[in-house]
């Protein structure tokens, strides 16, 4: 039901106001520090300040497997983690246009029906009861009521209160946005890595499958040499050790495989299927340079970064929020319809037409320590965001200055590993002639064997740990979400 309000007195409503706002004019104020984002010129002594940086390119032009490039494709459409954020980025998304509707004036239409018996000693029974609606006739009982219009409130931002609210709402959208963009720059990674510890790995059980063939050939040998009592049983007995250890280890390596590969598949959203790749040139892939640009370009390009500045930026904004709790908030209500005891008067202008226009001020007086603790909580809040802001730009530069350091050891020790196993598989040959000769024991096979092959897993997995070291740093310089 529709009431009619009589305009206040303009005058004493500014008085009031004034009054008001000169009794919060000693508002809680508390400074928070800024934010540190000061970083060094370069990542180590002898790099340059060279502004090329690998994170710039696209994962499509940095991985050049077509069938990682696949797996990656899949996961992008299919991840269910990824879906799941980008839920969240929706979210965010309609959470501004709430924020927004907030300061906006709120037109609503609006239809009534009604009945209201009133007691006879009231004021307006008593008033009812003396008056005529007809010759004769007094206002029926119980007495309907109709009514129908348009009414409207708007609450004035003076203080900027709901704008930053609503800018706040903005600052965590793009927060989730780049959330979003991190979580796809963990997923390739992610990929990548998986697949080539899957190359990896069958790398690993060729070269079993090849020492077990080498071995197997040996076993013959040291057979035949006991039948010519040129050795004993306790060689055979050792050989036939090593072969079984090796067979052992291939079925742990071919377990691996298996997780791997259902890794993969949960990633890319899937159920177990096998993972086609090639794994015949894994220790031949070309290790291409990384340019790491300067530090500072990590603000820029590492979302991680991005989100937790644009949340600073919204826990900033909350700030304002808070404090402006502080001060009266002013509204505006108005109303325009029709009213009427019976809906054939309904219609009938101007008797049954009703308006309203009302404005409000309305401001904490007495007891304000919820909105002190709300305002200090906002401020804790801050520091934290800005906190959590330099902490990610710290963990961000050391990653990236571990990594190039991790990149360029392993360089260096994957040329000495090659070195190893040239050397091992040219005595291995060697310590063969010797044995069918007599002039090595069954040991120095073992031996020279058992050498090899760890020192050629070992290159498979130098190599694998280059490759993982690339795809991090990539990640690390902010690369993959572009």
């Amino acid at each position: 039901m529709f009431r009619l309000y009589k305009l206040r007195n303009t005058k004493v409503f500014l008085l009031g106001a004034l009054a008001v706002i000169s009794i919060y004019g000693c508002v809680p104020t508390r400074d928070v520090r800024e934010e540190k984002t000061d970083l060094p010129d370069k990542f180590g002594e002898i790099q340059t300040k060279d502004t090329l940086n690998t994170a710039n390119l696209n994962w499509r032009e940095f991985f050049l497997d077509p069938q990682l490039i696949a797996l990656i494709d899949t996961a992008l459409v299919n991840n269910q983690e990824l879906n799941i954020m980008l839920q969240q980025v929706s979210m965010a998304k309609n959470e501004i246009r709430a924020r927004k509707g907030e300061y906006l004036p709120s037109v609503k239409i609006g239809a009534a029906a009604e009945v209201e018996k009133v007691g006879r000693y009231t004021s307006q029974g008593a008033s009812d009861a003396n008056t005529d609606v007809r010759p004769g006739e007094e206002f029926p009982e119980p007495l309907p009521g109709y009514s129908v219009g348009a009414f409207a409130s708007w609450e004035i931002d003076v203080w900027k209160k709901l704008r930053n609210s609503k800018k706040a709402a903005v600052m965590e959208y793009l927060s989730t946005v780049e959330g979003k963009n991190f979580m796809i720059t963990n997923l390739i990674s992610e990929i990548a890595e998986s697949y080539y510890e899957l190359q990896a790995l069958d790398n690993e059980l060729a070269i079993i499958e090849q020492n077990l063939e080498i071995q197997a050939n040996a076993l013959k040998t040291v057979k035949l040499q006991k039948q010519a009592a040129k050795a004993t049983e306790l060689g055979v007995r050792r050989f036939q050790a090593e072969v079984l250890k090796n067979q052992s280890e291939l079925y742990e390596v071919k377990q691996e495989i298996t997780e791997t590969e259902n890794k993969l598949n949960f990633l890319i959203g899937r159920t177990a299927e096998p993972i086609q790749r090639n794994s015949d040139d894994f220790l031949e892939k070309k290790m291409d340079s990384i340019s790491t640009g300067i530090p500072s370009q990590l603000l820029q390009n590492r979302p991680d970064i991005r989100q937790a500045e644009f949340e600073l930026a919204a826990a900033k904004l909350d700030t304002r929020v808070a404090r402006a709790n502080f001060y009266p908030s002013f509204a505006i209500n108005a109303g325009v319809g029709l009213e009427a005891f019976s809906t054939k008067f309904l219609t009938s202008t101007p008797e049954s037409l009703l308006y309203y226009l009302a404005g409000d001020m309305v401001a904490p007086l007495i007891n304000r320590n919820a909105i002190k603790a709300e305002y200090a909580t906002a401020n804790d809040r801050q520091l934290q965001a800005i906190f959590e802001y330099e902490k990610t730009i710290l963990n961000a530069f050391i990653e990236v200055k571990n990594g190039v350091s991790r990149i360029e050891n392993l360089r260096k020790s994957y040329e000495l590993k090659e070195q190893q196993v040239e050397a091992l598989t040219e005595s291995i040959e060697l310590t063969n002639k010797l044995f069918r000769s007599a002039r090595a024991d069954y040991l120095e096979v073992l031996l020279t064997q058992r050498e090899s092959l760890e020192s050629r897993m070992e290159l498979v997995d130098t190599r694998k740990d280059q490759l993982l070291a690339r795809v991090t740093l990539y990640k690390n310089l902010g690369g993959g979400w572009k």
